[in-house]
Order: structure tokens, then sequence, then C-alpha cells
């Protein structure tokens, strides 16, 4: 007999799910529905029951079962290779120097999946050659307990395995049978796999032990309470100067202040500040906001800034004898009319100085042609909040106008990194690509370019659209990418 399963039950499900496992579900991507008839019938009960019993707690098994019906846990050896050069030639070498009294490192995939990821960072390691005497431990944990099971057993498919030259497969796994593959065993007295639930379960690291963390494609499935709160944890068990990396569409924008942001190898990561957050409250005590409303409060944190120059904007709007004084709002309107220097006679007397009204500043100052005090001002802005897409963004036009076009890239980059939606540093790129005949990068660029300015903020607009209305910049957009050879 079919169970029926009613809207109310799945919402209950649904919360239930982020409790235990802080997972932002969309139930157009998701069919809940048959997901909490699977589980009741498993449990021998009506959805009804077993929703009662998974509200007041779910057990570990139940947790397991959970996890292997809705965490996604495809992987590859040296996924984005970038990020494992970084690895190698930066994070490693710097914690090696920083343990070379305890000649201890303990580096940590959290989210491992299949194990993937573990044995990679393990060859990775092995392949350093280093001193017999160093105890280095590889560990992977993962709430999925048949992942974790196939991780212990390392056999893979060659699909796997398929980044890997063939001289590496070859050193490192031995044929067994007709496609899979099995890690040598050298590599394994340096793994260990763990089932741990990081939303909930104690953290099993002693505070500052961890040198390195890949905790990639983990954050973007939480909800952002709880992905707030799991950094914090594994801040707290990096060691001051520990390196986190994140999946490529993963930022710690609007997360986390416990880390520099670092970008080489054609890779963004971090490093955690000497000093980090002692209060951030322990997952089970933050209020979660509902799952509809979860990517929308994700967006609100990462445009915080933004909504802030929205306030001002809308106040532009207010007739003027009904508006209170306030000198970065009349410095907006000041920009808005293109009088720069005028703005920033308003602002530089308007008091106190916060992130927004420094990168203000910074703005107008790259518009009036004083690019160096610009650049000053965006080191501020960044000193207060280090992952200021804004900031990034008016850096890389101060260092195209100074004649550093590398330079003028890598903020670029960074821009988009720390926020995606950011239309004006695409357009950058690709007007730097097409003025250095790479059509093919200048075309990806602007096409990327005009479709966010179709819906890019209208206070972003008016801060670094540089005096141009939307319509205008998508013209723009559309010219040039004609001129690089593409459509228009």
């Amino acid at each position: 007999m079919t169970q029926v399963v009613d809207a109310t039950s799945v919402a209950r499900f649904r919360a239930a799910i982020t409790r235990c496992l802080g997972l932002a579900l969309d139930d157009d991507l998701l069919p809940l529905a048959e997901t909490l008839r699977r589980r009741a019938l498993a449990f021998g009960a009506a959805p009804a029951r077993y929703l009662d019993r998974l509200e007041l707690g779910a057990g570990a098994d139940e947790v397991g079962a959970l996890a292997r019906e809705l965490t996604i846990g495809e992987s590859y050896f040296f996924r984005h290779a970038d990020q494992f050069r970084a690895f190698g030639e930066v994070a490693l070498p710097d914690r090696l120097a920083a343990r070379a009294a305890s000649r201890q490192l303990r580096v940590l995939s959290a989210g491992c999946a299949s194990g993937e990821e573990v044995y990679s960072l393990a060859i990775a390691l092995t392949e350093r050659n280093l001193d017999p005497g160093w105890d280095v431990a590889v560990r992977g944990v993962d709430v999925n307990p048949a992942a974790l099971d196939r991780a212990t057993r390392a056999r893979y498919s060659t699909w796997s395995l398929r980044d890997v030259p063939p001289t590496t497969q070859r050193q490192w796994f031995v044929a067994d049978g007709r496609e899979l593959l099995l890690a040598r065993e050298r590599l394994r007295p340096t793994v260990t796999f763990e089932l741990l639930n990081l939303v909930s379960d104690v953290e099993p690291w002693p505070p500052g032990s961890l040198d390195v963390i890949f905790c990639r494609n983990v954050l973007m499935y939480l909800t952002p309470a709880h992905a707030t709160a799991v950094v914090a944890r594994l801040a707290r068990g990096l060691a001051p100067g520990g390196f986190l990396f994140l999946g490529h569409a993963e930022t710690l924008r609007g997360l986390s202040h416990d880390f520099h942001l670092r970008q080489t190898h054609g890779a963004f990561y971090y490093q955690r500040k000497d000093e980090v957050a002692s209060d951030a409250a322990p997952v089970r005590e933050l209020a979660m906001p509902a799952a509809s409303t979860a990517s929308t409060a994700w967006i609100d944190a990462v445009q915080a800034s933004a909504a802030r120059i929205s306030a001002l904007a809308a106040r532009a709007s207010t007739p003027p004898e009904r508006r209170a004084p306030d000198a970065r709002a009349t410095a907006l309107e000041l920009l808005q009319g293109e009088r720069f220097e005028e703005a920033l006679v308003v602002l530089d007397g308007g008091g106190r100085a916060d992130a927004d009204a420094l990168l203000l500043r910074a703005v107008l100052l790259a518009h009036a042609g004083r690019a160096g005090e610009a650049e000053s001002t965006c080191a501020r802005v960044l000193a207060l909040d280090e992952l200021n897409a804004g900031a990034h963004y008016t850096l890389a036009l101060c260092r195209e106008s100074a004649g550093d076009r590398e330079g003028a890239i890598g903020h670029d980059q960074a821009a988009i990194y720390l926020d995606p939606t950011f239309a004006m540093p695409r357009l950058h790129l690709g007007l730097l690509a097409r003025r250095n005949g790479l059509a093919d990068d200048a075309r990806r660029a602007l096409r990327e370019a005009t479709a966010l300015f179709e819906r890019e903020d209208a206070a972003r607009l008016l801060l670094f659209g540089g005096g141009f209305s939307r319509d205008a910049l998508i013209a723009l957009c559309r010219a040039e990418l004609a001129a690089a050879g593409g459509a228009s």
C-alpha cells in the first residue's frame, strides 16, 4: 500500500535533516517525499511515526542512512590540480618550516567521500620524500558510512584516476581485476578514516593541531548558519598560519573573518590568522533559517555591503527637504553626476570612515585619476574586510592604470571568486583580454558579463558603473564582444 506523504510531513522531514546534517535542501532538486517514504519503510513505520522518532533525535545509524540518501560523494584523484600545486609548493613548505621542532604534520580531508582526496594528499606528501623522522598523518572524515567503507577498501575504477598520469598510476596503484585499482600498501600507514558529522559531533581534534584542511564542496550544501559554525570549528582546529582549501565555487565571504585570502597557482585558498573568534555558538544552538530562504540568506551575507549602498541610493531619490544630512549619500549623488572631487571633499568631512565609506572613497579616487591614493584606500578597506570584492575590483582598475596587467587580472579574479554575481570585474577582464589579443578569453568574459548585467544590483551599478546605465553597460559588452569576433 502506498503511503501518502503530505506537504507538512515533507516540511518536517526537511527541518529534521537540516538539524542533523545541516543541509539546505530544495525540494525541486531532491524528491524529499520519496526519500521520506523509503526511510519510513526501512524503519518499519508510517511516515508520521518515523518523523516523530527522527525529531526526538536521530541515532548514528539513521544519520548515516540519511547521509547515504542525501549527500553527493562524486570525486576523483587530484581533482583541481591547481589546488594540489598550491598545497605542495606553498602550504606544505610553510607548515614544514613551522613544525620543524615537533616534526609532526597533520592534514585533514573534511567531507572526504570515498577517499580519493585523502589518497591524493598522501601521495603528494609521500613524494615529498620527508625525512623518516617526520610523523605525518592524513585523516579523512565523512558522515556517509558507505563512502568511508569504499575509502577504507581503496578500490577505484580507472575513471577515478582520469587526471592521473600513467606513470603516477603505475607507481601508486596496482591492477586488481579488469578495471579496479588498489592503492599500494605503503600509503596506508599515513591514512586514517573516521565517521564524523561535521555539524554536530564533538570536535575530534585538539585546538591548533591541524596544519592543512581540505574541505571542498561541503559548505555549499549547508545552511549559512551551519556553514558558519563548521568554518569556526575548522578554524579552531587549525594552527595559526594553517591552510584551508575550499571548493572552487565556495568562499568564506560572509562566513568568517578568521582567515587571510591567498591566491597562487591559479587557485584561491585561505590561511588562518594568528587569532580566531572563540565565541562561535555550537551548531545545535543556532537558529536555522527556513529551507526556502537559505539561498537568499547566503546572498544577503555575501552582498551586505551592496545592501548598505542600496540604502544610500534610496536616500538619493528622496526630496532634499525630507533628508537628514548624510555625507556618504551626498557623495554618492555627486558620484552619479561625475563630480568626483566635490564628492571626496564631502565624504572626507563626514566623520568616521568604516569599510563602506572607505570603499566609496577609493572608487571616487580611482575615477578622479588618483590611482595611488585609491590603492592605499583599498588597502585600508581590506584591512577591515579582507574579503571585500569591491575593493579588489577597484584595485584591478588601479593596477591597470599603473601598467600592471597581471596584477589587474589577479584582483579581477579575486573579486569574481569572492562574489560570482559581480559583473564589472568580468567586463574588465574581457576588455583586458581583447586589448591583448586573447579573443577566446575576451569572448568568454564578455558573455558572462552581459548575462550578469541583466540582473546586477542597481546600487552596485551606481557605485562601480562609472556613470554608465545598465543598458549602456550591456551595449558596451555586446559591442566589445562583436569586436572580439563573438555574436553581438
